[in-house]
């Protein structure tokens, strides 16, 4: 390369570098990997499926947790047909909540065939995480109860495993209450297997359940592999909730993702999310 091309090649870069800071194009942001809970947009989503997956693609959301599987379907379509959707609109489908109360004796054979269907169905979607959100009343209340159910979450678990698929709990705040002097969350942490259940933590609900998440991540370090980021309504608006030491402790959590809920609203659903999300984006402890 000639010297006069040397030079020219050094004052477009210059120059180049002077719009960037002028226009403040130097500032620029990586997106972040901020997952959205479809439970958080119900009611706009029953009326108008695939309009909400574009508006959700369209504030910036990286991925999408499902809250609509039955029989086979996601909202009613095929596992290809709605992972398509999704990925049209610029986001992955990751994660989805559903899920069996303990099944008896008599009844294994048709929840444990119930699993393999549902199981199939969210392979053939490509989804990583099935999270299951509930328990029966009878866990709250009875410890052999409650240690049936991690039994029986640990053979959901395996079956999960064999499909390539993580299987895990969601918690409310009732899982912070104790049986016996034991608490209930607890007690399932130590009676799975972190080979075959992993924790998809609620961090408004912990809190409301009286507990601290951080000091679950110092006692159960890598069990936590999801986080729903939530306050009493959409994020940033009246908060409640003190993420920041939160996020801090994530590797020692095992956190590899985190989903956006809003289950409360001071505005239409569509603009409470897109609120959580900007949120999430201006914090700077949220990488």
């Amino acid at each position: 390369m000639t010297t006069l091309k040397k030079n020219y090649l050094t004052r477009i870069i210059l120059i180049f570098s002077l719009i960037m800071i002028v226009f403040g194009f130097n500032s620029y942001k990586p997106k972040k990997n901020v997952g959205l809970q479809l439970w958080s947009v119900r009611d706009v989503i029953k009326t108008d499926l695939k309009g909400t997956i574009e508006n959700i693609g369209k504030m910036g959301y990286s991925f999408v947790e499902a809250a609509g599987y039955a029989d086979g379907k996601f909202y009613g379509m095929e596992p290809a047909e709605f992972k398509a959707l999704v990925k049209k609109n610029g986001m992955k489908f990751l994660s989805s909540h559903t899920g069996q109360e303990l099944p008896d004796s008599a009844s294994w054979d048709k929840t444990m065939a119930w699993w393999d269907q549902c199981i199939a169905a969210h392979k053939k979607a490509g989804v990583k995480f099935i999270v299951q959100p509930f328990m029966g009343k009878a866990a709250y209340e009875n410890l052999s109860v409650l240690k049936a159910y991690c039994n029986y979450f640990n053979a959901v678990g395996e079956k999960c495993n064999a499909a390539g698929i993580r299987f895990g709990y969601h918690n409310h705040d009732k899982e912070f209450s104790k049986i016996d002097s034991v608490i209930i969350y607890d007690f399932m942490l130590k009676n799975t297997d972190p080979a075959k259940v992993m924790f998809q933590l609620d961090l408004y609900w912990i809190t409301v359940g009286g507990k601290n998440a951080v000091d679950y991540f110092n006692n159960y370090p890598g069990r936590f592999e999801l986080w729903h980021v939530k306050d009493k309504t959409e994020l940033g608006n009246n908060p409640t909730m003190d993420f920041k030491p939160i996020f801090e402790a994530a590797k020692k959590s095992g956190m590899k993702n985190y989903i956006v809920e809003v289950e409360e609203y001071n505005f239409p659903p569509l603009e409470s999310i897109k609120k959580s999300l900007e949120f999430m984006n201006n914090a700077e402890y949220v990488k």
